[in-house]
């Protein structure tokens, strides 16, 4: 009886491995040895289509946000509030995804296939093409930057829930001096860090839709004083 061959593997097909390591073991599992192991071929297979860990990040940093979805009805505010929740998902599906080194601007066609997205979003919006960029980049730093405040903060409550309760306020009134941080020590006597749990969900995703409305009413400010 012959023995049969191994099924053929490319570069996709080892990116597809590597991510199904990193969503089950985390991305300090992925390592060329343990993604051949994973694919039941040899480690050395992956190298003449894979050339190095690195170059296996970086496709895996553009394979792990999966297509954007299509954009709703509505204005340009409709749209990038749309497209950045939607970045924001993306991210929490695969948290591991922040963890990966970014060594230059998206070149793969997932990332690009996003920045189409939210650029497609400003299409009629009265700014030059460099500034469109600059308010995509601006929003993706704001949403990636969320994802990582929200991602660490899940994994501290979960190691230490009673850091993240009412007693917080109350360590702040013991730390902070009035006459040093003044601003700070008023918003900890309004009650702002006297909460049950710091860390509610709801909490956070009001927090994040607070930031983005920010943001978008920054934007339009400056797309009104260009008008």
């Amino acid at each position: 009886m012959k023995r049969g061959r191994k099924p053929t593997i490319d570069a996709a097909g080892i990116t597809r491995a590597a991510i199904a390591v990193a969503d089950a073991e985390g991305l300090a599992a992925v390592s060329m040895a343990r993604v051949a192991q994973e694919m039941g071929n040899a480690t050395m297979a992956l190298y003449r289509h894979v050339k190095s860990k690195d170059e296996l990040l970086a496709l895996m940093w553009d394979s792990a946000m999966e297509e954007p979805p299509p954009l709703p009805d509505g204005d340009w505010r409709d749209k990038l509030g749309f497209w950045a929740k939607a970045v924001l998902a993306a991210i929490r599906r695969r948290p591991w995804f922040l963890q990966i080194p970014i060594s230059g601007p998206p070149a793969g066609p997932k990332n690009l296939a996003w920045l189409d997205s939210a650029l497609t979003a400003l299409e009629n919006v009265p700014l030059e093409p460099g500034e469109k960029i600059g308010v995509v980049m601006g929003l993706s730093t704001f949403v990636q930057g969320e994802a990582r405040l929200i991602g660490t903060l899940a994994q501290g409550f979960e190691a230490d829930p009673g850091r993240f309760n009412h007693q917080y306020g109350q360590r702040l009134r013991e730390i902070v001096d009035p006459g040093a941080m003044p601003a700070l020590a008023e918003i900890i006597e309004a009650g702002v860090f006297d909460l049950d749990d710091v860390v509610r969900a709801e909490d956070l995703g009001a927090d994040f839709d607070f930031g983005l409305h920010l943001f978008l009413e920054g934007v339009a400010a400056h797309i009104k004083g260009r008008s």
